[in-house]
């Protein structure tokens, strides 16, 4: 069963691990896309919400409707996936991370230590 975080859209969701497994390799440039019924079926959701998922891809230009055939990933979709990602990163998740990191007043080399335990 899947698990969803209350807090943000599914579809978002979706389309993360989406992303995910773009930069993973797991689906290649080139390679398809699980359809869209497929998803639905393997995640209990709406074929609706999974189409708005690979419509954001799309809009990402990281992902291509062939008419006919379905959704392939896109030439160059790691790379610009992986720009489109870090940019949130430093934009969206990282000024977050910041100020927890300076307001428990820790130190980032015990922090870059720490992870190196795992």
């Amino acid at each position: 069963m899947t698990h969803w975080n209350e807090s943000q859209p599914i579809f978002l969701q979706i389309r993360q691990r989406l992303i995910e497994m773009i930069l993973r390799g797991t689906i290649p440039e080139g390679g398809a896309l699980p359809s869209v019924r497929q998803i639905a079926v393997d995640l209990s959701v709406n074929p609706l919400t999974v189409t708005k998922a690979y419509q954001s891809l799309v809009e990402l230009d990281v992902v291509e409707k062939r008419r006919g055939l379905g959704m392939y990933v896109a030439d160059k979709a790691r790379a610009k996936l992986l720009a489109h990602e870090r940019a949130k990163f430093l934009t969206e998740d990282w000024p977050r991370i910041r100020a927890q990191i300076e307001a428990l007043e820790l130190d980032i080399g015990d922090l870059l230590d720490k992870g190196k335990d795992k």
